[in-house]
């Protein structure tokens, strides 16, 4: 029987995925795993019996990752399972910077009361809120994942000039992406060319204040900043500081600060990028079938911290082997089975940066092989599967 720990409410349709082996519960004290969306878990004690957890979303900055990795818990994100969502809101925010809709908005509530006169005071003040359509704009977007590569090609479906950057970008993000886009060779030539800028990038030291004051000195005064991705991508003092010199036309954020709220040339929007029941759904569903096959075969897919692995089983048992990504540690493992004179029938071997997983397959089960495999050094754990 495995037992999940549940942090936040999780859709029924992805608790579905667990079936009657598992056990789902908030007050579980040894979880063999963790489903979580937005719970702060880096002030959270994880007990020796946690092999897992499984961020029902893309981004985990709410889960110590290096501290897990050291302690051979791997944890997974949902790339993906929100993108339309997020792509939907952010062409949405698209039109907000353009068309001036939320101040119409407001405005026309303004008109409440007037009776016969609503119509005609409607024509009379309409001028207010022109603003140019997207059609025919420039489009830079920043980060060709799962979103980006739905936003760019969304926006050059609907007639604009889309540039794209990401020097990561996937094989699976290539073959996805439309032949319209314009393979932009830096972000400067982004900020040079686009009048809306959007970007879809993880949060890291390296991205933080990506667009700051150099980034958007760089951009026409008559651009367009979109941050539906994290918060602190953004220098929020420096967009508020260019906003009141006129170097930047708009700011769209999912993610106010108090000293935004109030400025007509900001959009706020509270978070809502991933705020969908499909999204929540599908989130759900893939970070239970992550949490499943890893509990059960030792498959890794979508880990932050560990390599992706996935291997047919060819054998009663299998060993899961978590270690440092340093020499000699498969050698190490396989002399562990020949010392206990255990046939290998299958094994693989995948690194990610500062660690790596072996999988290997055998047909007799070894207290031995795992106690002599978790004493060599740079081994973080062994995991067992029947």
């Amino acid at each position: 029987m495995y037992q999940v720990k549940l942090m936040n409410k999780i859709a029924a349709c992805g608790l579905e995925v667990l079936d009657d082996s598992y056990t789902c519960g908030e007050g579980i004290e040894n979880p063999d795993a963790i489903l979580v969306r937005s719970a702060a878990l880096h002030d959270m004690e994880f007990p020796e019996s946690l092999r897992a957890i499984a961020r029902a979303g893309a981004g985990t900055n709410n889960i110590p990752v290096e501290a897990c990795s050291e302690r051979g818990i791997v944890v997974f994100n949902t790339p993906g399972a929100n993108a339309n969502a997020v792509k939907e809101l952010v062409l949405c925010g698209l039109l907000m910077a353009s068309r001036k809709i939320v101040p119409a908005l407001n405005w026309a509530q303004t008109l409440k009361g007037q009776g016969d006169q609503v119509l005609k005071l409607v024509e009379k003040g309409k001028g207010a809120f022109v603003g140019p359509e997207i059609k025919g704009k420039k489009l830079g977007v920043i980060g060709l994942g799962a979103i980006g590569v739905l936003v760019a090609n969304s926006a050059a479906s609907l007639g604009m000039t889309v540039y794209g950057y990401d020097p990561y970008l996937s094989v699976d993000a290539a073959w996805g992406l439309s032949r319209r886009i314009i393979h932009a060779k830096s972000v400067e030539e982004i900020y040079a060319q686009c009048d809306y800028i959007t970007v879809h990038v993880p949060l890291n030291d390296k991205t933080k204040h990506m667009i700051g004051q150099e980034a958007l000195g760089m951009m026409k005064p008559t651009a367009a900043v979109l941050n539906f991705s994290r918060d602190e991508l953004v220098d929020g003092e420096a967009v508020l500081a260019a906003l009141e010199k006129d170097t930047l036309r708009c700011y769209v954020t999912d993610f106010p600060t108090d000293n935004m709220l109030g400025n007509e040339k900001v959009v706020a929007l509270p978070h809502l990028g991933a705020s969908t029941p499909e999204s929540e759904d599908n989130c759900a569903v893939m970070a239970a079938q992550e949490i499943r096959d890893y509990l059960e075969n030792g498959n890794i897919v979508n880990s932050v911290n560990f390599p992706n692995a996935v291997m047919e089983r060819s054998g009663k048992y299998r060993y899961g082997i978590l270690h440092r990504n340093i020499p000699s540690m498969i050698s190490q493992a396989t002399n562990a089975f020949a010392e206990q004179g255990i046939n290998i029938e299958n094994m693989m071997n995948k690194s990610k940066k500062d660690y790596a997983y072996t999988v290997i397959d055998a047909e007799e089960k070894s207290q031995a092989v795992i106690d002599r495999i978790s004493a060599v050094d740079g081994v973080v754990k062994v995991n067992l599967y029947e």
